[in-house]
């Protein structure tokens, strides 16, 4: 029989071998390359050996203890903190078996060893049982990709549905005093275009957008009869008016979802002042949230320059002069500012 017959038909498996010595990479190569491994590489210079890994991405790495230049425990440092959380088998070869080599080498991330002079037949089980090993890690860690990528998706259309649900409680509320409802929609996209003249990351000015409009979702606890009177609110309307940010709190509470926790702050907060004469915790300064100090001014702007049961709508220069007036007690004055900067007359986003 010819060694093409005797040869094992070839298996699959990445290995790199280091080790300096010229004739063990030629023997091991020999008895890998018998047994049907035909991906191979190696190097005699463990200084190159790194750099080699990286280029070959072995599935596990033959790695002799004592050479010249870095040893065999400094190569499987940088393999292993190059590796990162990937599992990397790596078997050392080695004549010295004394417990502290090994508890050494295993502390850095070896898997296995195998003496020298090393057995043809012990050196292939080994090779193989961590080959297997590597193929089992990489196939959980696939399989928990998918599962992973599943649950997100799960998760995400669970919290997409949730806050479907509220913005259409909260549109519901808004038909109640708002004849056409785009009142919640308005104060979304200046919250977002204020957040993003304030200079926030692109997540923070999505989450103000869509946490916006779910401001005013308490008054869906407030009676008809105060939340729809042509006049003026007496001291006692006013005081169960302005429970809606406590309502709007509760509703929202407990929520999982950054976007849910971002429209509680602003349902609770939206109402409170710079100076802390608003309500309903008369907090003040950059005590109150962020997102609740944008809303504030957004809410503002829009109420005004649109008409509601009890009074007319104001004319933008009056709305802008009136906030310019608040900056510092009322508002925030940096959000101030920042609405103040930006050219209202005409703008689509306010009159649609």
């Amino acid at each position: 029989m010819n060694s093409d017959r005797a040869k094992a038909p070839a298996k699959s498996g990445r290995i790199l071998i280091v080790d300096d010595q010229e004739q063990n990479i030629r023997l091991l190569a020999r008895i890998l390359t018998k047994a049907g491994y035909d991906q191979l590489a190696s190097t005699t210079n463990s200084d190159e050996a790194l750099a080699l890994h990286i280029q070959f991405k072995p599935d596990v790495v033959l790695l002799d203890l004592h050479m010249r230049g870095k040893d065999g425990f400094q190569v499987l440092e940088e393999i292993m903190l190059q590796s990162g959380d990937e599992y990397m088998p790596v078997l050392m070869i080695t004549a010295d078996d004394s417990t502290a080599v090994k508890r050494h080498a295993l502390a850095l991330g070896a898997k296995d060893f195998v003496g020298k002079p090393f057995d043809s037949a012990e050196v292939l089980l080994r090779i193989n049982n961590l080959l297997e090993t590597h193929s089992l890690y990489r196939r959980l860690r696939g399989q928990n990709s998918e599962l992973e990528k599943k649950v997100a998706e799960r998760t995400r259309e669970l919290e997409e549905s949730q806050i479907e649900v509220l913005e259409r409680l909260a549109a519901a509320v808004e038909f109640r005093d708002d004849d056409t409802g785009t009142h919640t929609r308005r104060v979304g996209h200046v919250s977002a275009l204020l957040a993003e003249r304030l200079g926030l990351d692109g997540t923070s000015i999505e989450l103000i957008r869509r946490g916006a409009p779910l401001h005013d979702i308490g008054k869906v606890g407030i009676p008809d009869s105060i939340l729809l009177k042509a006049g003026p609110l007496t001291a006692e309307e006013f005081e169960t008016m302005k429970t809606h940010t406590v309502i709007g709190s509760r509703m929202l509470s407990k929520g999982r979802s950054e976007l849910v926790r971002y429209s509680q702050r602003i349902a609770r907060s939206h109402h409170e002042w710079w100076d802390g004469s608003g309500y309903p915790d008369r907090v003040s300064g950059q005590s109150i949230p962020l997102e609740a100090r944008i809303v504030a001014v957004a809410d503002f702007l829009d109420a005004l320059t649109h008409e509601r049961p009890y009074r007319p709508a104001r004319g933008i220069d009056e709305t802008l002069a009136e906030i310019k007036r608040r900056a510092g007690t009322h508002f925030d004055p940096n959000i101030a500012k920042a609405l103040l900067s930006i050219d209202w007359r005409g703008n689509a986003v306010l009159v649609a």
